[in-house]
């Protein structure tokens, strides 16, 4: 009895440190982001108007609707306006709430007034609080996956040490904090650690249940914060279908997966206004397909002849069942959703040619360009990459062997020991190679996908190098003979993570702590100034423009008007409606070599009053050529030759960003500047003008 109370201590000791170790690294990462973006934009101390205009282009319309919620004289009045909004794009009225994934708005606003923290901390600070609470949310999910592939909490204290050193390519929190991927990346990280666990074969009856309901949670809270996130995961349910393939033994719980997908998509649909794009989604093809394959091998004897014909075929029965479903579902259900995903998907592959100006400017991103060798060099010197191919070599390996052994008709064992040194045999390390090799394949074409791939390298790499099993299965391959080899993967497993760490420390945490002082060391209130150009939004706060003034100028610069002033906009910097696209590239003909009537009438279409020209886009100096705005312009307008063979239409036009600053006719006579400074130039459409032919 003794002993057991012993064992029962010691297990009991480990669990409490490990998550005492968990929920502080999230804390102090929670914490540590606080401090940083107070040195960076010395927070506290700056004006309201300020401090909103560090929120750019979409982050500052996430906020500005946050705001809207706030002023709502109830929340159900502040939902009906979002969701019938016509004060914000001229023109058009929007269901905000879903074109915009608004759901982290209405929650925060509703958590800010019901827990009455209007009486103790302002709007603002509130809204960042929660990004900030959930990115150490994320963080402890990372840990807690490591520690349950591992076995040990070691592996979460080198998963967070990673993802903090990297956080260049582990998130986006600290250039814009309302993206919808801050809001739903730590949800998907918690679903995924509590996937890892509900995978595990030796998980009791209690645990099990556990997981699946925290599953079941976070799985529905991550479809309704992120509009993308159905495509997430559409590449789990992949990596969930090809375990099912290869490892044979966790049918019923793969299958129970699925389910909690179904119901996730359904009650998304419902919730989100009926939204059309989960129901033509690929997953929503896949998972029924699966459903449809599983029942026609259920029918089946199983070990019949039959039954093994249809596990051969199994692959491509559900690979044309995905796509029939899916072209069903598409001439059935009514959808504009994505359509100009797979355009620009066709042109980034070279299976498309296009002149179109929206098409040329994403494929001009620099998030979905392929990684720069910047990229690789960093993930190296701070040995992330290094060891996450060792891991991932070892892994992948593993797996195939237990491939092989399943096609030569071998049985696998029901519990693997340490000794076996068959790492590839655990389910979910299964999962976490194919789903790590998909989202890395993809990472590889388009950089802004980094930052949900690399949260797991670092998971991943960390787990491996912390986990007995792994180095013994390395051993065996090895026929390491001269040492014993369980005692050398013990020792390897806490000496190696312990050497990386103590490396990180030395190298990292200085340079972490000196960047804090810098940024306070280092402020300058004239940069300041232009880096946020907060001249301009004074004077258009102090203007007394008519309660109906709309604005034009470029999408990015709308957002921050649009929170800054609250004056509608003729375009915004969202690209998943077409209409919205269309009008992106009409304003910025604005900087293209087109004629002053022709710019008049394209704004008073969208009956725009005043018009801002930015002098950074009219004198843009592009690293990639062919990338400025004024170039693409040129090229959709055919001002520009882009191929042999083009041919030229010359413009007798000069720029007009250019010709309208010089204040001379006709351009006097459709826009009259009202204020200029070295970087923006606002003027104001005239109502009446007489057109001579």
């Amino acid at each position: 009895f003794a002993e057991e109370l012993n064992v029962l201590f010691q297990r009991f000791a480990k669990i409490f440190i490990g998550c005492l170790a968990a929920v502080t690294s999230g804390m102090m990462y929670a914490l540590y982001l606080s401090a940083y973006h107070e040195r960076k934009f010395w927070f506290s101390n700056r004006q309201e108007l300020e401090r909103e205009i560090t929120f750019q282009g979409d982050s500052a319309i996430y906020y500005s609707y946050y705001k809207d919620m706030l002023k709502a004289p109830s929340f159900e009045r502040g939902v009906y306006e979002l969701t019938h909004n016509n004060k914000t794009v001229s023109l058009k009225t929007i269901n905000a709430v879903q074109q915009m994934s608004l759901y982290p708005e209405l929650i925060a606003s509703v958590l800010y007034q019901a827990t009455g923290s209007n009486e103790i901390i302002e709007p603002v600070y509130f809204y960042i609080g929660i990004v900030f609470g959930l990115q150490g949310i994320y963080v402890t999910a990372l840990f807690v996956t490591s520690w349950l592939m591992s076995g040990t909490w070691l592996a979460g204290m080198l998963t967070v040490a990673w993802f903090i050193i990297n956080r260049v390519d582990t998130t986006r929190i600290e250039y814009s904090i309302p993206l919808r991927e801050n809001w739903a990346l730590p949800y998907f990280a918690c679903q995924i650690a509590a996937l890892t666990g509900y995978l595990k074969s030796n998980l009791n009856t209690y645990g099990e249940r556990f997981c699946y309901l925290l599953m079941s949670a976070s799985t529905y809270t991550f479809m309704m914060m992120w509009e993308y996130s159905h495509y997430l995961l559409f590449l789990q349910a992949i990596s969930l279908f090809l375990l099912d393939i290869f490892s044979l033994k966790q049918n019923d719980k793969v299958y129970e997966v699925y389910k909690i997908y179904i119901f996730s998509l359904f009650l998304g649909y419902l919730l989100q206004f009926e939204n059309p794009a989960l129901l033509v989604s690929p997953l929503l093809s896949l998972v029924a397909a699966l459903m449809l394959a599983k029942c026609l091998q259920l029918n089946v004897k199983k070990g019949s002849f039959v039954a093994k014909i249809i596990k051969v075929i199994n692959f491509y029965l559900v690979c044309t069942l995905t796509i029939t479903l899916n072209i069903i579902m598409k001439m059935f259900v009514p959808h504009k959703e994505n359509g100009h995903m797979l355009k620009f998907l066709e042109v980034k592959f070279g299976l498309n040619m296009t002149k179109n100006f929206t098409m040329n400017w994403l494929l001009c991103q620099e998030s979905l360009q392929a990684p720069s060798q910047d990229f690789f060099l960093r993930l190296t010197q701070s040995s992330l990459l290094p060891f996450y191919i060792l891991v991932l070599i070892i892994c992948f390996l593993s797996v195939l062997q237990v491939i092989f052994r399943r096609i030569n008709g071998k049985s696998l064992k029901e519990t693997v020991t340490l000794e076996d040194g068959r790492i590839g045999e655990r389910p979910e390390i299964i999962y976490h190679v194919i789903h790590t090799i998909l989202l890395g394949s993809l990472a590889m074409v388009i950089e802004g996908l980094k930052y949900i791939w690399i949260p797991y390298v670092c998971m991943l790499a960390a787990f491996g190098v912390c986990s007995p099993e792994l180095w013994m299965t390395l051993f065996k391959w090895l026929r390491l003979r001269t040492v014993h080899p369980i005692l050398l993967a013990l020792i390897l497993s806490m000496a190696v993570p312990t050497i990386i760490g103590l490396s990180l420390w030395k190298e990292f945490f200085p340079r972490l702590m000196t960047e804090l002082m810098e940024l306070q060391e280092f402020y300058d209130p004239d940069t300041y100034t232009r880096l946020f150009s907060v001249q301009i939004f004074m004077f258009l706060c102090r203007r007394q423009a008519p309660v109906a003034a709309v604005f034009a100028g470029s999408p990015q610069l709308m957002g921050t008007i649009k929170l800054c002033t609250g004056w509608m906009v003729t375009s915004l910097p969202l690209y998943n409606d077409d209409d919205l696209l269309k009008r992106n590239e009409n304003i910025y003909q604005i900087y293209s070599k087109r004629s002053a009537e022709d710019i008049y009438k394209i704004l008073t279409s969208y009956k725009a009053n005043y018009l801002i020209v930015e002098d950074a886009i009219c004198n843009e100096v592009g690293t990639m050529r062919g990338c400025r705005v004024k170039d693409l312009l040129d090229i959709a307008n055919g001002h520009m030759v882009c191929e042999e063979g083009d041919k030229l239409t010359y413009s007798k036009y000069g720029r007009f960003c250019h010709e309208v600053k010089i204040n001379y006719s006709p351009y006097v006579n459709y826009f009259t500047r009202v204020y200029w400074n070295r970087s923006y130039f606002v003027y104001k459409i005239n109502t009446v003008i007489s057109f001579q032919s």
